[in-house]
């Protein structure tokens, strides 16, 4: 679990530095992926303690998230904490935008913006850090992939609120996001309970290359899960070659991209197809 736990940081600020970080073993396509709607919630009933330590240093958490800017260095975190518990008791889900803060309340929806290109994206804090000396939020995969700082690791960005929590506190347990992850292996973020009615789109990767795509393809085949296609897009002015399958129902799509996610091929993700 992400606690703070002292014997897990280094004087660097390196959270269990043994373990490396890093993105999925199979890209996403975050452009697929909904952005949360700001909302005022209860606070979370872990992760707010008035005051907490890290390191010999003592944080102490905001009352109130309202008005709260401030600029600095993001950074972001990956599969390394994927399916991990986060302060608030949530798991954390490298495929969601989420985002953690040393001090603003929790859960706090915040609108980060890249300072280097203008980019932004909003995020729902739910989780404590970064230690790391000099930054100032650390981004989910996702969120950090939506502002093309995945490859340089870290950008100078403006944190400004949205919507923080009410006063009073959850009585009701955190909800439910990813489920743990096998560290040898992928299973991608758990797709939606319910997913909105009409035929329905799962898509199993996404490529710069379309060899990589065709590989994904075979081994999915050979797998016993035939029916996936290459589908060429272009995505922030790239050329992307996504591995999907055909539209189908509901419960057929779900059931389709549980049995990608088991196989441990490639993450799974459904959506409405486009009419």
């Amino acid at each position: 679990m992400r606690e703070h736990d002292e014997s897990l940081y280094t004087a660097g600020g390196l959270y269990a530095p043994g373990v490396a970080d890093r993105p999925p073993p199979v890209p996403v396509d975050v452009s697929n992926i909904p952005e949360p709607t700001p909302r005022r919630e209860p606070r979370a009933r872990w992760g707010n303690r008035e005051s907490y330590t890290v390191l010999g240093r003592t944080y102490r958490v905001m009352a109130s998230a309202e008005g709260h800017v401030e600029r600095g260095i993001a950074s972001w975190y990956g599969y390394k904490f994927h399916g991990r518990h986060t302060s608030s008791r949530e798991r954390y889900d490298m495929c969601a935008f989420t985002a953690a803060h040393r001090t603003l309340p929790l859960p706090t929806y915040v609108r980060v913006t890249n300072l280097e290109n203008d980019r932004s994206v909003i995020v729902r804090v739910n989780d404590r850090g970064p230690f790391h000396e000099g930054r100032i939020i650390d981004l989910s995969y996702a969120a950090a992939t939506r502002l093309d700082m995945k490859q340089a690791g870290t950008a100078r960005v403006e944190v400004r609120t949205l919507v923080g929590p009410y006063d009073t506190v959850a009585t009701a347990p955190p909800p439910r996001a990813a489920a743990p992850v096998p560290a040898h292996r992928w299973a991608g973020p758990v797709p939606p309970p319910a997913a909105p009615e009409g035929p329905q789109v799962v898509q199993v990767g996404s490529f710069g290359d379309r060899h990589n795509a065709q590989r994904l393809v075979e081994r999915l085949d050979a797998a016993g899960i035939d029916g996936a296609q290459l589908d060429h897009a272009i995505v922030d002015e790239r050329s992307v070659w996504r591995v999907r399958f055909a539209p189908q129902a509901g419960a057929a799509a779900r059931a389709l991209a549980e049995r990608v996610m088991a196989s441990g091929l490639a993450a799974a993700r459904v959506f409405s197809a486009e009419p």
